[in-house]
């Protein structure tokens, strides 16, 4: 094979490589919906739709707070913790009104958070040695509060969980909006560009005077506040607060949505309408899985399959 061959299937490798990472996540998306409305029964019924679209809003929530950390370079662990926080603390004050209880639960998020962003900023942590920290002591804390599942009894969370407007699930409105402002905040404002950069190279923007220890610990508040406000839709849909497992593995979750989005883990770089394709991916993968009764376990090692190859498609790109 001449050196010109050569170069050419490299060249065709490395367009393949950098498609498959700019698009593969909507590919895939394409994929399943194809494979269940061949193989799976009644896929197609607007009921099918609505579950799906109402099960996979808390994971985009919660993505779209993992994309931002994960943009700076960093990670967040303690998502699931802070969603179990949060359904505690909803339950723990719900009895002072629903709107006290969406303030605490949104309080405990944002105290985590800058928990978080205060070890990485000031005390330089690591991101996931800090976070595995307070993901541990979070579901503690949770557990602490409130030990067991409990009924929640409240009208207006239950319409939070169940109402729509126009036909539209409120939950799945309210991920689509929250979706939308993190795109704007990222791409169209200050604090976006500031976040980049840091994720692209942190010593280079402290040389250039931006605020770096400020935008981390926003960062890392606002995954908290998105994180805790996941657990608040989670506990509306499914009327109970229960710390025990809400949330459990939401990090790997949202980790496989973002980094199969297209947000690489090496920082610089967030795509939020890829986040979003990641978390449709993931519910669609979870529910072909159980519609064709396939263990839980099944899941996981799917998601961790698709992770190792969207990390591989970025590393290659990486070394061209």
């Amino acid at each position: 094979m001449t050196e010109l061959t050569l170069g050419r299937v490299s060249a065709d490798r490395a367009r393949l490589l950098r498609l498959l990472q700019e698009y593969g996540v909507y590919l895939g998306v394409l994929v399943l919906l194809l494979v269940n409305i061949a193989f799976t029964p009644h896929f197609l019924s607007g009921e099918n739709f609505r579950t799906q679209a109402v099960q996979v809003a808390p994971v985009l929530v919660v993505a779209l707070g993992m994309a931002l950390a994960i943009g700076t370079e960093g990670v967040d662990l303690s998502v699931g913790s802070v969603m179990a926080l949060s359904t505690s603390l909803i339950s723990l004050y719900l009895g002072y009104g629903v709107w006290i209880a969406l303030l605490a639960a949104l309080l405990g998020g944002i105290v985590v958070g800058l928990a978080n962003g205060s070890l990485v900023a000031f005390v330089g942590v690591q991101p996931i040695v800090a976070t595995l920290a307070l993901m541990v002591a979070g579901r503690g804390l949770a557990l602490v509060m409130l030990p067991q599942l409990k009924q929640v009894n409240d009208p207006d969370m239950a319409a939070l969980g169940s109402g729509d407007l126009l036909g539209v699930p409120y939950l799945v409105l309210i991920a689509a909006g929250l979706a939308l402002l993190v795109a704007f905040v990222v791409r169209r404002t200050t604090f976006g560009r500031q976040l980049l950069a840091i994720g692209d190279s942190r010593p280079a923007a402290q040389l250039a005077g931006l605020p770096v220890r400020r935008v981390l610990i926003l960062v890392y508040v606002l995954c908290g506040a998105l994180a805790a406000f996941a657990g608040v839709l989670a506990t509306a849909r499914l009327t109970a607060s229960d710390p025990t497992s809400l949330g459990t593995l939401m990090e790997l979750s949202a980790i496989t949505a973002v980094v199969v989005g297209g947000t690489p883990l090496s920082g610089g770089r967030v795509r939020i309408g890829g986040t979003v394709a990641g978390a449709v991916l993931i519910q669609l993968l979870t529910a072909t899985l159980i519609k064709h009764d396939l263990p839980p376990s099944w899941t996981q090692i799917a998601q961790a399959v698709v992770i190792v190859l969207a990390v591989y498609a970025a590393r290659e790109r990486g070394k061209r």
